[in-house]
């Protein structure tokens, strides 16, 4: 009967360790966040996060970033001469992985296609506060510089 329980108490214990490896192969995965940018005067300061949060993960291929923008900030995102600084540093965080989005809402007030933006911009069809929602729910951490 010892014998028994011990043979029990061990596949017990397998079972348990077998389900920790598992539960260490899911929070391995690469970690996911994304930034909410609504504020006009933060434009530079939340790129450069962006920039500081892949170079402090250990690059691109530690951390998938995402960035929502809506509201005022968007023009500073319009592919014009004026806004080549954003552009470079845009186009060097797009290049490491990051994914931009677009407001649908705020690009119909300020009467803006995809086309009027700058490279690599994708729409958040429902809106720029439903997409952050939407990123949550699969697992996105929210920072709002």
């Amino acid at each position: 009967m010892v014998h028994v329980r011990r043979r029990q108490a061990l596949l017990v214990a397998l079972g348990f360790g077998l389900a920790g490896k598992s539960a260490l192969a899911q929070t391995a995965s690469v970690p996911k966040v994304v930034y909410h940018l609504s504020d006009f005067g933060k434009v530079g300061f939340v790129l450069g996060n962006i920039r500081h949060h892949f170079e402090g993960m250990g690059g691109p291929e530690k951390v998938r970033i995402a960035l929502v923008v809506h509201g005022p900030p968007l023009a500073q995102f319009r592919n014009l001469p004026e806004n080549a600084q954003v552009a470079t540093e845009l186009q060097a965080l797009t290049a490491q992985g990051l994914t931009p989005y677009a407001c649908s809402h705020t690009m119909a007030a300020m009467k803006l296609t995809l086309a009027d933006l700058m490279p690599s911009f994708a729409v958040a069809e429902k809106g720029g506060v439903v997409m952050l929602a939407e990123l949550q729910q699969q697992g996105y951490a929210y920072l709002r510089p």
